[in-house]
């Protein structure tokens, strides 16, 4: 490693690096539950070649990584920071690439209507989301105009929502009034997360 880094010239460009963070994990691969990662804060040892692509598929030297245990192995150290995405475990913190949310929202379950609506979801990696405070959604336009729904699964690292689910959950919307203004969105457990004004919902369905 170099004196700094945190510049590109100090890149972690080990060979090795997949093998070397498996080994660390072995213990944690071990216990239930998540690891700690929140409390954990080892040295910055510079990026890795490793990419979450933006349909979710993990890449390590322009390679999908194709161990689904191995993935969730990652996923499960995966925490962001304010600069970037980092997998950290106790010794050590490398960065990575995210081209869009870390994780996909693959599965829904939804029962009720209005304020007594419950939403979960099941991402990519195994971990079941229950929409709340904890958990919200959130809706953001793509280049083209649609909508991109996202669900925050801990920490700050998101699930984007399946294009299929996506029209599920917009077949859900109703309209309702924020600000004084109307709004298109979807009403889960008490609260109702906007989605796009009310004028332009009938072109989400």
């Amino acid at each position: 490693m170099t004196d700094d880094p945190e510049t590109p010239a100090g890149a972690a460009r080990d060979a090795g690096a997949l093998e070397r963070l498996s080994a660390a994990l072995g213990e944690v691969a071990r216990r239930k539950g998540l690891p700690p990662v929140e409390r954990w804060n080892p040295a910055y040892c510079g990026e890795i070649d490793m990419r979450i692509a933006a349909d979710g598929t993990w890449f390590y030297n322009g390679t999908p990584i194709g161990r689904p245990a191995l993935v969730r192995l990652f996923a499960s150290i995966l925490r962001k920071d304010p600069e970037r995405h980092v997998l950290v475990t106790p010794v050590e913190r490398v960065g990575i690439v995210v081209e869009d949310a870390p994780f996909q929202a693959v599965e829904m379950a939804a029962e009720g209507k209005g304020e007594v609506r419950r939403i979960a979801f099941l991402t990519n990696v195994d971990d079941l989301v229950r929409v709340g405070a904890a958990n919200p959604l959130r809706f953001e336009r793509d280049p083209g105009g649609g909508i991109k729904p996202y669900v925050l699964v801990r920490g700050e690292l998101w699930a984007r929502v399946t294009r299929a689910l996506s029209y599920d959950l917009i077949d859900m919307g109703e309209e309702r009034e924020l600000e004084g203004r109307a709004m298109f969105g979807i009403a889960v457990e008490g609260q109702f997360y906007p989605i796009a004004p009310a004028e332009e919902a009938a072109g989400l369905r």
